[in-house]
């Protein structure tokens, strides 16, 4: 049987097509469009659905709307309680409403009847539950808000999930990080990340305040009051300078959180006594907890979906319909769900943009001798990533054994100089530089401490609290990126490159090859390897 999920009613639209319980293709509209995020995250743009990326999952597949046996819309406005409503939620839920008619006009031959709204948390715990390799696992699920929620705590067992708790709002930990990420001068429902960066150069002395603020119930749920956060540090525009009172605020907000996700999951735990837990909701992508949950949590697995904000729920939705119509779900085999060129296509691309390239008979150690030579490489190959990790599709690398390349790639991408940047590293490898994070973590969804003896070896991926957010890299599921790490070795003595997304700031992921060679035509970038073509910049 055939289900397209959709995400569309808050932010990061996207699209996914499961096929016969196996996911086909997944894509974000960002990655088309190029509108960062999609669209904003208010209600005036709930009516606005991923088209292309449904379009184009419909074509990866060879099919038609009307081939398809439903659609899966990842939030129900049945569910929707006016006491907790937003200004002008109500405009939201009747988009949500008429997202059948909509999503008919979108994708012409569609039967509106087809659509099915699957409520927004159930949708994120199935793209957990569902895509993990477990056959039984509990599931957490924390967001900013769905229709009446921002939580879910289940178990998953013979594809049937079971709810166990769900907190009402207006308590919601992901509203809350949002918060403390617009008073900092970020981007709300979009630069929460950067709280998480930020909080490494703090302290928390604001802990015990917080504790009193944030709490949990005893019954899997939370409680969170109003909270001043200008008692903490004056409210930042965007744009301004952080100061160390905005570190502490930063660092104390990330505390709590962690805090609160370990008595959650124990919680879960007690209730379930499963060994795995599979992660999803905005939440779930904070790393820093992730890992903190792995060290101190009581579970012996934890697997977050790549895709765990809002654009998986696409995803989640398809599964979630899959089962239900007694389809076994296939695990989820990796994120490299997104488009891919041939290599024709490709050349055709380079020829009409007429640029100079070659086609190495060596790859892996052409790439691995401009990176000894310290050149930035963007890194195009195969399927493109869905979530907001590059994971070596869509990458950005360089070397790692040079502190000044973390300032040089953050200039290059023309974003704060406190982000850090990531290290890719062969899974065989990675026990020996990292350590307390899980292994293998091939998603860039948990952070390692680096072992002491190569901190001054690998000062540019080395964060300022001593982790890193690594990557690792299956020989046998990336023969080519593994060979370039190899042939690095080789010549650096280094087992790991830096990695980070092939983008610049405000802009999504590199896509498409357009995408990729506007942006080696913007950036300072030194070599661009899209499939097995090499093109270097020009001597000036």
């Amino acid at each position: 049987m055939r289900f397209l999920g959709i995400n569309a009613v808050f932010h990061d639209p996207a699209a996914a097509l499961v096929v016969d319980g196996e996911i086909v293709a997944a894509a974000e509209e960002e990655r088309f469009s190029r509108r960062k995020h999609g669209k904003r995250p208010v209600p005036f743009s709930a009516w606005e659905l991923p088209e292309l990326a449904a379009a184009w999952c419909l074509a990866e597949a060879g099919l038609r709307p009307e081939d398809l046996d439903a659609v899966a819309y990842s939030y129900d406005p049945a569910l929707v309680r006016e006491e907790h409503a937003a200004p002008w939620e109500d405009l939201r839920t009747t988009y949500a409403t008429r997202a059948p008619d909509f999503l008919a006009t979108a994708l012409p031959g569609l039967d509106p009847a087809q659509v099915r709204f699957v409520p927004h948390h159930v949708a994120h715990a199935a793209s957990a539950g569902l895509a993990a390799p477990y056959e039984e696992c509990a599931v957490l699920v924390c967001d900013g808000r769905g229709e009446a929620v921002s939580h879910l705590a289940g178990h998953y067992r013979d594809g049937e999930l079971t709810t166990l708790a769900a907190q009402e709002l207006p308590h919601s930990l992901g509203l809350m990080y949002e918060d403390v990420t617009e008073h900092l001068g970020f981007l709300r429902s979009s630069d929460e990340y950067k709280v998480m960066a930020l909080a490494s150069y703090g302290t928390p002395r604001h802990l015990d305040v917080l504790r009193e603020l944030v709490t949990t119930t005893g019954d899997g749920g939370f409680r969170i009051e109003p909270i001043d956060w200008g008692g903490f540090a004056k409210r930042l525009d965007m744009g301004e300078t952080w100061t160390a009172d905005h570190a502490d605020l930063a660092a104390s907000v990330q505390a709590r959180l962690e805090e609160v996700l370990l008595e959650l999951a124990f919680w879960l735990h007690e209730r379930t006594g499963a060994r795995r837990l599979a992660m999803a909701g905005g939440v779930a992508l904070n790393c820093v907890a992730n890992t903190r949950l792995v060290a101190e949590g009581p579970f012996e697995d934890v697997w977050v979906q790549p895709a765990a904000g809002d654009s998986g729920t696409a995803l989640g939705g398809a599964l979630h319909l899959s089962q239900a119509h007694g389809e076994p779900v296939a695990p989820m085999r990796g994120a490299d769900l997104g488009r891919r060129w041939s290599e024709g296509e490709l050349a055709a691309w380079l020829d009409v943009a007429r640029v100079p390239y070659s086609r190495p008979e060596d790859l892996a150690g052409e790439v691995a001798r401009a990176l000894n030579d310290d050149l930035i490489v963007a890194w195009f190959q195969g399927r493109s990533e869905y979530g907001p990790r590059a994971l070596g599709h869509r990458s950005l690398l360089a070397h790692p054994g040079f502190a000044r390349n973390t300032e040089r790639l953050n200039d290059v991408k023309g974003r704060e100089q406190f982000r850090p940047i990531a290290p890719m590293v062969l899974e065989s490898r990675a026990a020996e530089i990292f350590g307390r994070g899980p292994m293998p973590s091939p998603y860039m969804l948990f952070v390692h401490d680096v072992r002491p003896e190569w901190r001054d070896r690998i000062p540019a991926v080395v964060h300022v609290d001593g982790t890193a957010r690594i990557q690792t890299v299956s020989q046998e599921k990336d023969p080519l990126l593994a060979a370039t790490l190899a042939r690095f070795e080789e010549l650096s003595g280094l087992p790991v490159v830096v990695n980070t997304s092939l983008n610049t700031a405000g802009r999504p992921m590199v896509d498409s090859p357009r995408d990729a060679l506007e942006c080696f035509g913007s950036s300072p970038v030194d070599v661009l390897v899209i499939g097995p073509f090499v093109v270097r910049r020009a001597a000036t």
